[in-house]
């Protein structure tokens, strides 16, 4: 499509690949070119942190506020009770009350890191849809609300038919899910003048939904706005690796290994990851994409310092590097690798290798871990680990030791002080 946009925050989200799917592009570039447009996206309580498969659609909200409007990060304090049934062959488990709010706690500090929050027109909000839905009477909502929803209709969206083809069974509590989430848009409007809902393109069905409802509650004219659903190059979802969730909180995963994510980024993902994650000009992210054979490595190192400073600040991203060439380079020990700390109760007699490569996240079990130790991806200090029944004790920790799995992921383990 051949579209020349007004406004600076359109013209961002076509340039740097943030777009998939728009429910009308000129309108919306109008009102985002006229004034302060507020959207919102919405984020369910599921984890005590986000991880990097949210990053793209905060990095939209951030480019939003940077281009003059007003975004809103809506937690789903209500809508977690309930749980998304977009795509999954599963319900999600239900958490408590208390599990919820102690998942948005955590989920707060990531967004502080990336918007600017406040009472101005321009700063963001921080919203909990249990506001509205908590309070809500069951049959004035099934009246008021329920009754602008085709049942033919929601069974049509690829969401719920893909399960349903499946045979999977989907739970009335799930299937109201979509209805819920189209009501929070009705409700961001009337109570904030919210008229963009954004969202990776698999709530897409969602978002329709929502503004339907909206034109036809209060006959206003919403919009709605997705974002590419991002895989590597070799074909993995974004935000995932043999470690599990690259998580956004440092309590959760360190910012070395945050860094690290960035760094073993695929030769053929660095401009497009550039473009999305960081806030370099597009021109610096095309020079860097061009490079060739070892000198990619330098755009690599770029997009992890980048992304890294956004996330964790300067001073951590500057550590991550300086560890990473110390361990890389120099073959040394950087401090700010991961670490294992055991204590003497715990070391006991000592600890089989096997297991403190499983401890330290190098393995997710110990059968993963002999076959690394076989296929001679393990080493000790830097040097082959071919002995898969070695013990380490106290002695053997005197000093702290360094385990790595392949040539990118190491961690220490040492004795607790």
């Amino acid at each position: 499509m051949t579209y020349h946009p007004k406004s600076d925050f359109m013209r961002v989200m076509m340039e740097r690949g943030y777009l998939a799917d728009c429910t009308d592009y000129q309108s919306l570039d109008e009102a985002l070119s006229q004034g302060v447009v507020t959207a919102y996206i919405g984020y369910d309580a599921t984890a005590k942190s986000l991880h990097v498969g949210h990053l793209l659609n905060i990095m939209m909200l951030r480019w939003l506020q940077k281009t003059g409007h007003r975004p809103i990060t809506l937690m789903g304090g209500g809508t977690t009770k309930v749980g998304d049934p977009s795509f999954r062959a599963d319900e999600r488990p239900l958490l408590t009350p208390d599990q919820i709010d102690a998942n948005i706690d955590g989920m707060k500090q990531v967004f502080a890191k990336y918007l600017t929050y406040g009472d101005g027109a321009t700063e963001a909000l921080m919203l909990n849809n249990a506001e509205w839905l908590d309070g809500l009477n069951y049959l004035e909502f099934l009246r008021d609300i329920g009754r602008h929803f085709s049942v033919n209709r929601m069974l049509a969206f690829e969401s719920v038919k893909s399960r349903l083809d499946r045979e999977q069974s989907l739970s009335f509590l799930e299937f109201n899910y979509m209805i819920l989430q189209a009501y929070d848009f009705l409700e961001l409007n009337r109570r904030y003048g919210c008229v963009l809902q954004m969202g990776g393109s698999d709530q897409w069905g969602n978002i329709i939904n929502g503004i339907d409802l909206t034109r036809r509650v209060l006959d206003a004219q919403i919009f709605g706005l997705t974002s590419p659903l991002l895989t590597t190059s070799d074909g993995r979802k974004m935000g995932k690796s043999q470690g599990g969730a690259m998580w956004l909180n440092a309590d959760m995963l360190s910012p070395y290994e945050f860094w690290q994510f960035w760094r073993n980024t695929t030769d053929a993902d660095v401009g497009r990851f550039l473009k999305l994650y960081t806030e370099l000009p597009l021109e610096e992210c095309n020079r860097l994409a061009a490079l060739e054979g070892s000198d990619i490595n330098a755009a690599k190192i770029v997009l992890a310092n980048e992304v890294t400073t956004l996330c964790h600040g300067a001073e951590a991203a500057a550590a991550a590097e300086a560890t990473a060439r110390e361990v890389f380079e120099k073959g040394g020990v950087g401090d700010d690798l991961p670490t294992v700390e055991l204590s003497a109760a715990e070391l006991g007699e000592g600890l089989s290798i096997v297991q403190l490569i499983v401890r330290a996240g190098l393995a997710k079990s110990g059968k993963e871990a002999k076959r690394l130790i076989v296929e001679n991806g393990a080493r000790l200090d830097d040097a082959p680990l071919t002995d898969a029944g070695l013990m380490l004790d106290a002695a053997a920790l005197a000093q702290p030791v360094k385990l790595s799995a392949g040539k990118k992921r190491h961690a220490l383990v040492k004795l607790a002080d």
